[in-house]
């Protein structure tokens, strides 16, 4: 099938991790005789006016756009122009926020952590005593404090005590955030799940021996995993809930059940393929080309 796409990265980050999330793309498109161009966001200008909405510099648009960025905004400029975007706009935004994820997984009663969104405040210093009250009663400690905006488990806390959680809200400022319940079940162990369509295509146990967040970037290590039917299915569901073609889903221990962690949408996919051998690159162009099939 003879197709033209775009892999949009971002070009403002440091290191080769991004870039190589977009040649595994690129190599797997190959595969497929379809032709890519690797991007970066900032090499593409969104022109807005009241008679033009175009990009910067002008070019040959193409079929499709793996968009492995969250410049939400040129995404929805690359819609505007009718190219089909992989992910879309908005389940980039949906899983970008986490607040506004675990808004979409528990309005379809998915098993989260019970959270409690933190209200928006504009002054620093101005958070209620009474809610921070509220959240130790329906939580207790400890308990984890997430940022709404966060990779790679970096801005996420682990809370023991009334004055550590004060001090962090004060640090935090006016940034959103979640008070959340710490799953002592899933303690420093998670399970990474990738996701394409509506299969699960590889999956990882991610282990740390120091930490309570399991990601790799953190120090965890990680091993192949097979899920079960019904972390297979969560896993599923919680792609559709953002409105994903395809993410990396993490899932945590309960005590009884699997319970949904995070839902990550631009997933990069080296670490699992280092782990299981199975390169999700393929799987993901496969899903795009038949995707773009069908519109024609």
């Amino acid at each position: 099938m003879n197709t033209t796409g775009w892999i949009i990265y971002n070009g403002n980050l440091p290191g080769n991790k991004f870039l190589d999330y977009a040649e595994m793309l690129q190599a797997a498109a190959d595969k497929y005789n379809s032709k890519t161009k690797i991007i970066k966001n900032n090499a593409l200008l969104s022109l807005l006016s009241a008679t033009s909405l175009e990009l910067l510099p002008k070019m040959q648009l193409p079929e499709y756009v793996l968009f492995t960025d969250k410049d939400i905004y040129l995404a929805k400029q690359l819609e505007y122009l009718g190219i089909p975007v992989f992910n879309s706009a908005e389940a980039i935004a949906v899983s970008d926020d986490k607040i506004a994820t675990y808004q979409e997984l528990a309005r379809l009663k998915l098993p989260i952590p019970k959270t409690i969104i933190a209200p928006k405040i504009f002054l620093e210093g101005s958070f209620d005593e009474k809610i921070i009250e509220q959240a130790i009663t329906e939580l207790g400690f400890p308990m984890v404090i997430k940022e709404a905006f966060g990779s790679f488990g970096e801005q996420v806390y682990l809370i023991e005590t009334k004055e550590a959680l004060q001090k962090k809200i004060n640090q935090l400022g006016n940034k959103a955030f979640v008070f959340q319940e710490f799953i002592s079940t899933s303690y420093g162990v998670d399970i990474r799940l990738q996701v394409v369509g509506d299969q699960v295509v590889a999956g990882m146990k991610r282990k740390s021996q120091n930490d309570f967040r399991a990601n790799i970037t953190a120090g965890g290590t990680m091993e192949p995993y097979q899920a079960s039917d019904e972390e297979k299915r969560l896993a599923t569901l919680a792609t559709k809930a953002i409105g994903a073609d395809f993410a990396g889903v993490d899932l945590l221990f309960g005590a009884d059940s699997p319970i949904i962690c995070e839902v990550n949408s631009n997933a990069h996919i080296r670490n699992l393929l280092d782990c299981t051998k199975i390169n999700a690159a393929d799987y993901m162009i496969e899903y795009v080309l038949n995707s773009i099939k069908r519109i024609r």
